[in-house]
C-alpha cells in the first residue's frame, strides 16, 4: 500500500496527538501528509478523533480508510467544515475507541496460537472480536480456551515489530495464518508483530506492548458456521 501520508501509527501506537498539513481534500475525506488516525484495515476498525486548525476550528473525523491510491482518507462528520489544502492542522485520536482494538488486536493473535488452525476471517470490534478457523471436526469448549488465553495473556510477552522483504515472505509462507487475507503486495517491506517467542505473522494494524495489557478475557461463543468453519469471538472482562 503506497500513499502520500506518513503512518505514523505503525511506529507509535501509544501516540494520540500529531501535528500535520492538509495535502488533499474532496468528497472522500482530508489526506494529510503524516497522521496517527489508524485507517481500517485487517479487521479493525478506523480510527475516530478530531482535527483543529489553526484558527481553532475543531473537524470531527468519524472514519479512516485506505482510497485506491493508498492515501489516508480522514473522513469527517457529515455537519464537520473542511480545512483548505496547505493548512496545519493539529490531530487527536479517540483514545477510548483506540486502546480496546489494540487489546482485542493482539488478543485475536493469541487466539491464532491457542487454536493452531487455518484462519478464515475475522474482526475487531470496540472490546470484542472473533476468528474464523478451518476446522472441519472441531472439539474447542469455550473455557478450554479461554483457560489457554488468560494463560497466554499472563505469561506478559512482549509485542514487538519487524520488517521483511516480500521475497523473504514468499520463502517462509507460513507466517501468513490467514487464508482469506493475505499480505499487499506492493513491492515493499512486509510488517511483522512478533509475539515473544509464540507467535509472528505479518499485520499492519496496532497493538499493546506486552500482553499482560490486554486484561482478562473470555470466550464469549464458539459456533459451527458451516462444514469448515467454527467462529470463535471473544470479549474482553472488563
Amino acid at each position: 500500500m503506497s500513499g502520500s501520508t506518513e503512518a505514523l501509527y505503525r511506529e507509535h501506537p501509544y501516540a494520540t496527538a500529531f501535528d500535520a498539513t492538509v495535502v488533499g481534500v474532496d468528497d472522500n475525506g482530508i489526506v494529510l501528509d503524516r497522521s496517527l488516525f489508524y485507517p481500517q484495515g485487517g479487521g479493525q476498525p478506523g480510527d475516530a478523533g478530531v482535527l483543529v486548525t489553526a484558527d481553532g476550528t475543531r473537524i470531527a473525523i468519524d472514519d479512516t480508510r485506505y482510497d485506491a491510491a493508498g492515501d489516508i482518507r480522514h473522513r469527517p462528520a457529515p455537519d464537520a467544515p473542511r480545512p483548505a489544502e496547505g493548512e496545519r492542522v493539529s490531530g487527536t485520536i479517540d483514545w477510548a475507541l483506540r486502546y480496546p482494538r489494540m487489546r482485542i488486536h493482539t488478543c485475536l493473535h493469541l487466539l491464532s496460537v491457542a487454536i493452531p488452525a487455518p484462519v478464515t476471517g475475522g474482526s475487531i470490534g470496540d472490546g470484542h472480536g472473533r476468528l474464523d478457523f478451518d476446522l472441519p471436526e472441531s472439539t474447542l469448549e469455550r473455557e478450554a480456551v479461554t483457560a489457554t488465553l488468560n494463560e497466554l495473556i499472563a505469561a506478559d510477552h512482549p509485542v514487538t515489530t519487524e520488517w521483511i522483504t516480500q521475497a523473504e515472505l514468499d520463502a517462509r509462507p507460513e507466517l501468513v495464518k490467514t487464508l482469506s487475507v493475505q499480505p499487499p503486495r506492493t513491492g515493499g517491506p512486509v510488517r511483522l508483530v512478533r509475539i515473544g517467542a509464540i507467535d509472528l505473522q505479518p499485520c499492519g494494524g496496532t497493538h499493546v506492548a506486552a500482553t499482560a495489557e490486554i486484561g482478562r478475557v473470555r470466550v464469549r461463543k464458539i459456533e459451527k458456521k458451516s462444514r469448515h468453519n467454527r467462529r470463535v469471538s471473544i470479549v474482553l472482562e472488563d
